[in-house]
């Protein structure tokens, strides 16, 4: 038996979406470290470029020889024309994928039903949902083909219990969750793996988009308590990858130690 036993992903090549920050960046950065190749996955091309220059510090330090492939290819997952051409961006080196990291999400708002735009509302499914089914579909054929590979989705607290102002977002999360236990019944008899990772308060760009730029109203959020890093998300996603393959990590739900649910949390008194 051994602590954190990451030799497993030597060689490995991950895809990660929403690869530009947050948990996305933090994840690539420690399967670099781990020495797998990465298909950094974003819309913002520069900020992609960015994570690739810390993969490749990264992996340097590690001193492993495996990995240290990482290609940025700009891709918004809701794009679907943008998801069925995906591999004709991908370098031929890098085309057989064994890690797939569904990460890309957000959410805009705490609007009560009645009041949401539906912008909104359409932008938050094509991604969080949609866009997530639609790269499971491309890499499942693959895993399916050559009998393995590992499908991280990326769910939140919210996958498991709804909130008042959230209602779009849980539902998208939900979704997420549905479809994550059904492929996973469906893999049963492969050796095709499922896990989704289900955070609580993570405080990255999440909170600073949800109020459209407002850092004030995104630092209220963890108001009072420490609150999870992009990186305590990604040891997560990592040790998960990285488990003997027998060994699926069906789910698991990650919180603060001062946070219990979606809804009840301590803050310590100002």
């Amino acid at each position: 038996m051994s602590v954190f036993n990451a030799s497993r992903l030597l060689g490995k090549t991950v895809l990660i979406t929403g690869a530009s920050s947050g948990i996305g960046a933090a994840t690539a950065v420690l399967f670099a470290k781990a020495g797998t190749n990465i298909l950094l996955l974003a819309r913002r091309e520069d900020a992609l470029k960015t994570v690739q220059q810390a993969c490749v510090a990264a992996h340097k330090e590690s001193g492993l020889k495996e990995g240290g492939q990482f290609a940025p290819i700009q891709l918004d997952v809701s794009d679907k024309a943008a998801v069925s051409a995906l591999w004709s961006k991908v370098p031929s080196a890098l085309r057989n994928v064994d890690i797939l990291v569904n990460n890309a999400g957000y959410v805009i708002g705490k609007d009560h039903v009645g009041d949401i735009d539906d912008s909104i509302i359409e932008g938050m499914f094509a991604t969080n949902v949609f866009g997530l089914i639609s790269m499971t579909q491309l890499l499942v054929r693959d895993f399916k083909a050559k009998k393995s590979g590992h499908i991280i989705n990326i769910g939140s607290i919210a996958s498991r219990e709804p909130y008042v102002g959230g209602s779009i977002y849980t539902a998208t999360k939900h979704a997420v969750n549905a479809f994550t236990a059904s492929m996973m019944r469906e893999l049963v008899n492969t050796p095709i793996r499922v896990t989704e990772i289900q955070p609580g308060m993570v405080e990255t760009e999440f909170s600073i988009v949800r109020f459209l730029g407002d850092t004030s109203a995104a630092k209220s959020v963890y108001a009072g308590l420490q609150p999870l890093t992009g990186e305590d998300i990604a040891e997560e996603i990592v040790w998960a990858a990285s488990r003997p393959p027998h060994v699926n990590i069906a789910e698991t739900l990650i919180f603060p130690v001062n946070q219990a649910s979606a809804v009840i949390s301590y803050r310590a008194p100002s």
